[in-house]
């Protein structure tokens, strides 16, 4: 097995996931089980992103995976800034 069938296999597996990703958004009972669908995408598409640039040789593949890294981060930071809001008011009402 050259290590081109190897990338290719990983690429398939990083596909599936995101298929599990997609059913658990559609599935999730709550907005974190959602939230975290969403950073397993952008995870899972940092990764093929990355393995996209190893098989191409084209180095902009890894520059917008780091990108997207960071897009992933700050949407992350704001989903939990926006709960920890939402439950800082909903406890502030149940105490009076």
């Amino acid at each position: 097995m050259n290590m081109i069938s190897f990338y290719e296999l990983v690429l398939a597996f990083l596909l599936i996931t995101l298929a599990a990703g997609l059913w658990r958004i559609f599935q999730g009972p709550t907005s974190a089980d959602r939230m975290l669908a969403a950073q397993l995408f952008g995870t899972t598409a940092v990764a093929m992103l990355i393995i996209l640039s190893q098989l191409s040789g084209n180095h902009a593949f890894r520059d917008a995976a780091l990108v997207l890294a960071l897009l992933a981060a700050v949407m992350a930071t704001a989903f939990v800034r926006r709960s920890w809001h939402a439950t800082t008011e909903s406890d502030d009402e149940s105490d009076k």
